[in-house]
């Protein structure tokens, strides 16, 4: 775990060949702050509880999917879902199963409001930040568990030429290119590719073939342009395509406690075309700094599921989606060493989906072919004040207002597959506004001996939506959601640096909470479940005893239950756990890195343990997975130009669930990935 005021002592572990990218965060002395990107302020007065993970952990933990980051950030569970098509996050026990992700998730600066563009390729990253806690005073929508910020590197600070192919178990195979060069020391520019595949993990003993293979590949390119001191420009495009088999779901029989064989008659897959720009144009003097931020997105899927998940043909569903986004953001902030600091800023965006849902009944010979077109537009305004009021002690007053219009233009049909003929079932046209104001306040003291203790009260917000299908038309709508998350804390720093930990206990208080429940034939509903709450613990530990050296301990403790949920007359899931919420998140790792080594420039062996548990998996606690725990080790040997990478990932071979779900005709569950291992060369020009 990486926190903003431990960077410096933390930055130790960024090897000489990959510096950090100062585009991303300032570094400085660890007497002064540490600016983290655009949407902090110079002085930086206002304490986030933030994990930061750099280039360094993702390749010597061998880190390749968001989802790996899970317990490596304290509370942090990113559940593997099955395929790329939904990618849930739960950050404190706060998130969202399906559509509507209760996490922002940004990429330079360019927001991915759709949870299936969350799983991306992680190779050459230059850092993730987790913001945990509601952040909508200056994100938005879609912030009130968290955001996720993903950084590239800057040619302009950064230059690399690297080719590198792997191999490994289940015929993994992995090709990537990247280039970054600086050209004068006003332009520079990137580009970047790779290519995956892997047969799969999972046998369907009914199709008797692999369940999970994958193809997949990604592009990128950026331009970087320095016309002045003052102005700074950047354009990044990528584009990226996977073609994969998914959901090894398999019966999860509650009378034996076990899981069964994946059984199910028809292929399942979801293919996903992703491209995504964004233009970011900077300008800083001695007084303020104003950043623009411009960015479009355009998402094509198709998924097809054996829904039922039987040998019979109860349920297969066709879901086609096609989204654009245009957004737009900006943002002036003071740029000086004033006591007081204020950001304000301006958001508007627009989206447009449309989307097709076929369940086909082939066994009975009918199909329900459901049109859904939901055009959305929102805008915002935020700011927010920090005032230094005696030397380390200050305090910071935020609000958002949220603006939000959604419609939703819904048919659904009765088709005989025989005859062709059809019958109208739901036809509804509606619209929804959503107004929402989001406040802030913190208090933090920095000491004269580097330690900080902070205090904040933060409301968190969600706005409502349209269910993507519904049977009836009271289904097809939900309301938004709202939470006040309270917190305090404390950051040290021991040994000159060497040494660093935090500490911090939250509350949240989470009402109209809307939850996700699974109907065979239908899919994924959202309903609003009245009242929960999230209380727990987080503990992060650094500590370089020596040169080369590193030791991260992360612990996070949650405990998040259902204060008031009435689902029905006979389904009371009051005083229950709430579902895919880890009681507890564990991670301790370790490197050692030697140069030179003998005949070899440098070597550095690195090793992990992750541990998760206990997860319940639906409202009802019926299903759970207990705590586990996986091991994960790598080597890596270094001669002039050249790297050869040996990685192992859950070497103990632990048997787990890494998701279960509940519908309306039993529980079902995937197996955690087994035992893989594999290699690598690397070579860096």
């Amino acid at each position: 775990m990486f926190n903003e005021i431990l960077l410096l002592s933390l930055s130790l572990n960024a090897t000489p060949d990959t510096p950090v990218d100062t585009t991303t965060y300032k570094k400085v002395d660890l007497g002064e702050v540490v600016v983290t990107d655009y949407k902090q302020n110079r002085r930086n007065l206002t304490m986030t509880a933030m994990s930061r993970v750099d280039s360094r952990l993702l390749q010597d933990q061998q880190v390749v999917s968001i989802k790996e980051l899970s317990a490596v950030v304290p509370n942090f569970f990113m559940p593997d879902y099955g395929s790329r098509a939904n990618t849930p996050v739960y950050i404190r026990g706060i998130g969202a199963k399906s559509k509507g992700s209760a996490v922002g998730f940004y990429v330079d600066g360019v927001p991915h409001y759709e949870s299936s563009a969350f799983d991306i390729d992680l190779s050459d990253i230059a850092a993730i930040d987790v913001l945990r806690g509601p952040q909508g005073t200056l994100y938005g929508r879609n912030a009130i568990a968290g955001i996720i910020n993903v950084y590239t590197h800057n040619p302009l600070e950064y230059q690399n030429t690297r080719v590198k192919v792997g191999y490994g178990k289940y015929n993994d195979v992995t090709a990537q290119m990247s280039n970054y060069t600086k050209l004068n020391p006003h332009f520079g520019f990137s580009v970047a590719g790779s290519y995956h595949h892997n047969d799969g993990m999972f046998y369907n003993a009914y199709l008797k073939d692999k369940a999970d293979d994958i193809d997949e590949g990604e592009g990128r390119i950026g331009l970087y342009w320095k016309p002045t001191d003052r102005w700074y420009l950047r354009l990044n495009s990528t584009l990226s395509y996977s073609d994969q088999g998914g959901y090894p779901y398999a019966p999860y029989n509650v009378e034996r406690n076990r899981l069964e064989d994946i059984n199910y008659n028809r292929y399942s897959l979801f293919r996903r075309l992703i491209s995504s720009t964004g233009f970011n144009a900077r300008y800083t003097n001695d007084r303020i700094s104003f950043n623009s931020q411009s960015c479009f997105q355009y998402i094509k899927s198709h998924q097809a599921i054996d829904q039922d998940f039987t040998i019979e043909d109860k349920s297969f569903v066709e879901n086609n989606y096609h989204e654009r986004m245009y957004s737009q953001e900006f943002t002036l902030k003071s740029n000086n060493d004033s006591r007081y600091q204020w950001i304000t800023g301006l958001f508007g965006m627009t989206m447009q989906v449309d989307q097709f849902i076929q369940n086909n009944a082939f066994s009975a010979g009918t199909a329900t072919p459901t049109d859904n077109v939901n055009p959305k537009s929102s805008l915002a305004f935020y700011h927010q004040s920090s005032y230094n009021i005696w030397r380390g002690l200050s305090a910071t007053a935020g609000v958002r207002f949220d603006y939000e219009h959604s419609k939703s233009d819904y048919h659904r049909e009765k088709l005989n597959l025989g005859t062709g003929a059809s019958s109208p079932m739901l036809d509804f046209h509606s619209t929804a506004n959503f107004r929402q104001f989001t406040p802030k306040f913190t208090l933090q003291y920095l000491t004269t001996h580097r330690f900080l203790y902070y205090a904040s009260i933060t409301r968190g917000y969600k706005p409502g939506g349209f269910n993507e299908s519904a049977k009836e038309a009271n289904e097809r709508s939900y309301d938004p959601e709202y939470s006040w998350n309270y917190e305090v804390g404390a950051r040290t720093v021991f040994l000159n640096g060497r040494l660093t930990a935090e500490f911090d206990i939250f509350y949240i208080d989470w009402r109209d909470m809307q939850a996700t429940y699974t109907i065979l034939g239908q899919g994924n509903l959202i309903t609003n479940a009245a009242h929960a709450n999230s209380k727990g613990a987080e503990l992060a530990v650094a500590y370089r005893p020596l040169k080369g050296l590193l030791f991260n301990l992360n612990y996070g403790y949650t405990y998040a239950t259902y204060l008031d949920y009435k689902k029905s007359e006979k389904q009371d899931y009051t005083g229950n756990r709430l579902p895919m919420v880890p009681s507890h998140t564990l991670a301790a790792n370790g490197s050692y890195t030697l140069e030179p080594a003998g005949c070899l420039d440098r070597v550095t062996i690195s090793a992990g343990m992750t541990g998760l548990g206990r997860i319940y998996w639906a409202d009802d606690n019926v299903v759970s997975q207990n705590f586990y725990a996986t091991v994960n080790a790598k080597v890596s040997l270094t001669k002039g130009i050249v790297t050869w990478d040996f990685w192992g990932k859950n070497l103990t071979d632990t048997r787990y669930m890494a998701y279960g779900f509940k519908s309306s005709k039993g529980n079902y569950a995937q197996k955690g990935k087994p035992l893989t291992f594999g290699t690598s060369v690397s070579v860096n020009f």
